[in-house]
């Protein structure tokens, strides 16, 4: 019996550490795909994307202009930087607090794509929490510059 439940340990041990690196990597690029598509769609029709933040975005604190160019600016270059592990964590929680803005800034996101945002919103927080796994550029700086 012991032996049994020592090769089923085994198993899941060696299968989480196969499975993680690929797991964090999906995670990173399916939640950076939506922002960095949503980036491209604003800069393919700016003048929309200013209509959209001076009329139908609700953005606290910003002015619409200064929040259109700083919003399609995050969604441009930080989705990038989660995709290659770059300065991961820190990152993924600018992610996930975008996030949160464009849920609070847009409230026909709850009854369209408030499920799409949740999703997002955990697979950021994972990363934050968790960092970017061993495939990422983050664990290749910190293999070649190790800390102590």
């Amino acid at each position: 019996m012991t032996t049994l439940i020592t090769l089923y340990s085994r198993f899941f041990e060696c299968l989480e550490k196969l499975a993680t690196p690929l797991v964090l990597l999906f995670v990173r690029i399916w939640a950076a795909k939506a922002f960095l598509q949503s980036g491209l769609v604003k800069i393919q029709s700016w003048d929309s994307t200013l209509y959209l933040f001076e009329e139908e975005y609700q953005v606290p604190l910003l002015p619409w202009e200064m929040a259109a160019y700083l919003g399609t600016a995050a969604e441009l270059i930080l989705p990038p930087l989660l995709i290659i592990g770059l300065m991961s964590r820190g990152v993924a929680s600018a992610l996930f607090v975008f996030n949160i803005m464009a849920v609070i800034s847009y409230p026909v996101l709850w009854d369209q794509g408030f499920y799409d945002h949740q999703l997002w919103g955990l697979m950021f927080l994972m990363t934050a929490i968790f960092g970017p796994g061993a495939l990422s550029v983050d664990h290749l700086l910190k293999k070649r510059f190790p800390t102590k």
